[in-house]
């Protein structure tokens, strides 16, 4: 039951369970009995997402007693990033497919989210894969590392959703983060926060009776906020029709209105039955 929500399997259970077994399978690859990071000086470092995406999603079908599974394969990407895809599979086949793509970062001040910087982590170990999944899951990488470039730069053709515009937003949300619930034991924004924050700029937006379903979700992130500090939701663009809704939303730093994230999200609408009820 905890991993459920009225449309099914929760999109923020599902991100911060991957999220897991990303951060356990950077372990293992350093053989390291925990995920206990350390930079070239001994400092502290973390696992950051530079970008998300969720594929295929069919979480709706997720019902209460039903019985999945999470398959994830891990690789690093060049000296300092590591990609890894997840794929939530299920009795009647995949409900949905993850991509993720960190770094290590660590604080230049301490207890200042601000001052996040990368960190050089010492390398991995050889990838065990063999040779054509290696070369398949590093060509998706390379993929997502390329259009969260893209996206962060304004250069991006999306494949759903609005339309680029850079100009005046269309609507505005404001957020207070809770750091008893949308910060991480490292005391940094979780990445999953983002999407939850997002949808509920949706809500506020859009209104939440229809109850939309999750197809894809994407998101880049450039940075982190302070306990304390709030957020801005800017809705860039948006597209509404009678079978789904998609959307372009950038999360600011309200201070000092850093851009933090963006997130592209598209959904589809609940089937209507013959009393009018969303099904």
């Amino acid at each position: 039951m905890p991993q459920l929500c009225p449309t099914g399997l929760s999109e923020n259970w599902l991100l911060k369970e991957c999220g897991h077994q990303h951060w356990l399978a950077l372990a293992r690859r350093q053989g390291r009995a925990r995920p206990d990071f350390r930079d070239a000086g001994g400092r502290k470092a973390y696992a950051a997402f530079t970008a998300v995406r969720i594929r295929h999603a069919r979480l709706d079908r997720v019902a209460e007693n039903d019985r999945l599974r999470v398959v994830s394969r891990c690789l690093p990407v060049g000296r300092s990033q590591h990609f890894g895809l997840h794929e939530l599979r299920g009795r009647d086949g995949t409900h949905a497919q993850v991509e993720m793509l960190s770094t290590f970062v660590r604080r230049e001040r301490a207890g200042d989210n601000r001052s996040v910087v990368r960190a050089a982590v010492p390398a991995t170990t050889a990838a065990p894969e063999a040779d054509i999944e290696r070369a398949a899951l590093t060509t998706c990488a390379l993929q997502l590392a390329e259009r969260g470039r893209a996206l962060r730069s304004g250069q991006w053709q999306p494949d759903f959703g609005p339309e680029s515009e850079r100009g005046a937003p269309l609507r505005e949300f404001r957020f207070q983060p809770c750091p008893h619930n949308d910060f991480n034991g490292a005391d940094l924004l979780y990445f999953a926060s983002f999407q939850a924050i997002v949808d509920r700029a949706e809500g506020a937006w859009f209104g939440s009776t229809a109850l939309p379903r999750l197809a894809e979700r994407e998101l880049a992130f450039y940075g982190n906020v302070n306990v304390g500090e709030s957020l801005t939701v800017l809705l860039r663009g948006v597209q509404e029709s009678p079978d789904g809704l998609s959307h372009w939303c950038e999360v600011r730093r309200t201070g000092d209105g850093a851009r933090l994230a963006d997130v592209l999200t598209r959904k589809r609408r609940a089937p209507v039955d013959g009393d009018g009820l969303s099904a």
